[in-house]
This record gives structure tokens, C-alpha cells and sequence, in this order.
């Protein structure tokens, strides 16, 4: 009976000292010396985690990353992606990172001015979303936004991601526009929006362009911007590659308008939200013309003797570049 009960005593100290050593071993440090990545496939479970630890050298055996997983209830709650494994982090950090779905987020800048044609492009190219593009946006529909998202996100999420984005900004904008602004409708704000962006990538300038344009509107005069003829040659599908020539002035396409008053039909591109701003806040200007100053700005004319004036510099800097 002595001897039974000395073999259930020691039996009790080999159970508690090995509790000890599994609870002490599953909450030390990971041996890692750096950051690395570490992927869950869709589909995999805690056998394919352990067997990924175990590859990597992080854990002695497989049946530690197992047991530890059964016993604080992460087996069932692993979700699949990529995760980032840094130094400091234990077994148990491991573990409750990838039950709760930290995943890496990686990111996708889709630039302000670009067409549709062309962000549709960024999001085909980019490597590590998935699935083929079904969701073809009109022009002006997604707004140039730096978007973060996990391994794996299917294209199509990344577009529709973008079209709320600017349904969200286009709404909020016409809602507190100025008042008296000749546009009936958010379509409207949108198409002038993008041709400011277009004209002028100097943020401190977008009021002003803005202002010349609905000054115009309010005269009905023509609004004879080159970003519109461009558009009207391309379709949005490619650049021209080169400038335009006088000829191109007298397309016949809805979107020249140098031959057709008003806005055009449509955006001309995809216009970001300082664009969007200047639309519905332009200031209050007298000017009714513009041109490039040769120095990566616009000198802007009240009158077109003032406006010519400005073009004639304009070109002698050229001529003298």
C-alpha cells in the first residue's frame, strides 16, 4: 500500500512538473531572430500549422502546437491567410494571432486622374489579389484612394471597395456644396471634379481652375478644355503620347468642348476628393482663362487680351527652354 501510494505521489509531482514545463514551454519566445511570414492556406487546419512550425524550427514536435491548440480551444477558430511572426512572440502569441485573423494587410494606391481603364489595370497587375475582374465601372465611378487588403482578396472586392468609397464622398460633397453653383446633379460634379483634375495637379490652384469653369458655365461660354479633347481621342484607354495639335481641336465627339458647350456626357477620368472639393467650393475669381506658366503652375486671365498676353510667355519660355 506504501508503495502504491509513493508511485501516485510521484506520479502526481511528473504530472505537475510536466504542466509546468508545457505551460512554461508554449508561453516562452519563439526561437526567431527576425520577422518572417508565415501563410494558412484556405482549408488548412491545426495538423497543417503544427507541421508549418514545425518545418520553420519554431517548435520541437508537432504535438505541442496540437495539444496547446486543443486545450485553449484555438483547433476550431484558425483562419486561413498570411500572418507576420516576430521575435518575442510564443507559441500561445501564435496561436491566438491566427484564431483571430490578423492577417497581413498589404496595399494598393490607386492614383488621383487616372481613368478607369487605366486603375483597372493597377488592380489585374497587382500579384497578390485573386480572381479575374467582372465588374467593369463607368468612368468618375472609383475614388483614387490608397486601399489596404489580405492575400488572396478577389479583384472584384478592391472595385467595389473603390465605387463606395466615391458613392460615400460624391454624397457628402453635394450635400454641402456652395449654393448658386450652375451643376443639377451629383453626375455633374463629378464630370467638372474630373476635369479639374486633369488641369491641374497643384492642389493650391483647384479653386481657381474650378472657378473658371463655372464662370463659363454661367456665361455659356465654351469651356475649351484640352483634358476633354484628350479624352474624346483615347476614350480613356490609353495615352496620347503626345500633345495636341490644332486639328484635334475639331473632332466631333460630344467631349470636345471646344466644339460642344457645357459638360461633357460624362467624367474624364476618376477624380479625387480635393478635386471633388474644388467643384463644390470653387472661389470666387473674375477669371475666365488659364494657361500653363511654364513652371508646373497656370496664370490666370480675366479678359482675353490678358489670357493671349500670358500665352505669349508662355510660349517664349517654351521656345527658350
Amino acid at each position: 500500500m506504501k508503495k502504491f501510494l509513493m508511485l501516485c505521489l510521484l506520479g502526481v509531482v511528473v504530472i505537475v512538473i510536466s504542466g509546468f514545463w508545457f505551460i512554461n514551454d508554449i508561453r516562452r519566445p519563439l526561437p526567431l531572430t527576425s520577422a518572417i511570414t508565415l501563410e494558412l492556406s484556405s482549408g488548412r487546419g491545426i495538423r497543417s500549422l503544427s507541421a508549418i512550425l514545425k518545418d520553420k524550427g519554431l517548435v520541437r514536435h508537432p504535438l505541442i502546437v496540437r495539444l496547446s491548440a486543443r486545450i485553449y480551444g484555438y483547433d476550431t477558430r484558425l483562419k486561413a491567410g498570411e500572418y507576420r511572426l516576430e521575435p518575442g512572440m510564443s507559441l500561445l502569441d501564435v496561436l491566438e494571432k491566427i484564431s483571430d485573423g490578423k492577417v497581413i494587410l498589404h496595399r494598393l494606391t490607386l492614383p488621383e486622374g487616372l481613368t478607369s481603364a487605366q486603375m483597372l489595370q493597377l488592380i489585374a497587375d497587382n500579384p497578390l489579389l485573386s480572381g479575374n475582374i467582372t465588374e467593369l465601372p463607368a468612368e468618375g465611378e472609383m475614388l483614387p484612394e490608397t486601399y489596404s487588403f489580405h492575400k488572396g482578396t478577389p479583384r472584384n472586392q478592391i472595385i467595389r471597395n473603390a465605387k463606395s468609397a466615391m458613392q460615400k464622398a460624391l454624397q457628402e460633397t453635394w450635400q454641402n456644396r456652395a449654393e448658386g453653383l450652375p451643376l443639377n446633379s451629383l453626375q455633374e460634379l463629378l464630370i467638372l471634379a474630373s476635369i479639374i483634375e486633369k488641369e491641374t495637379a497643384v492642389s493650391s490652384e483647384r479653386g481657381k481652375v474650378a472657378s473658371v469653369f463655372i464662370n463659363r458655365l454661367n456665361k455659356n461660354m465654351l469651356l475649351q478644355t484640352d483634358p476633354t479633347v484628350i479624352y474624346a481621342l483615347t476614350q480613356g484607354k490609353k495615352e496620347l503620347g503626345r500633345s495636341l495639335k490644332r486639328k484635334d481641336l475639331s473632332v466631333d465627339s460630344p467631349f470636345n468642348t471646344y466644339k460642344y458647350a457645357g459638360l461633357p456626357p460624362a467624367p474624364i477620368c476618376n477624380p479625387g476628393l480635393k478635386a471633388l472639393k474644388a467643384a463644390a467650393h470653387p472661389e470666387d475669381t473674375p477669371y475666365f482663362y488659364f494657361v500653363a506658366d511654364g513652371n508646373g503652375g497656370h496664370r490666370f486671365a480675366k479678359s482675353l487680351s490678358e489670357h493671349n498676353r500670358n500665352v505669349k510667355n508662355w510660349l517664349k519660355k517654351i521656345k527658350n527652354k
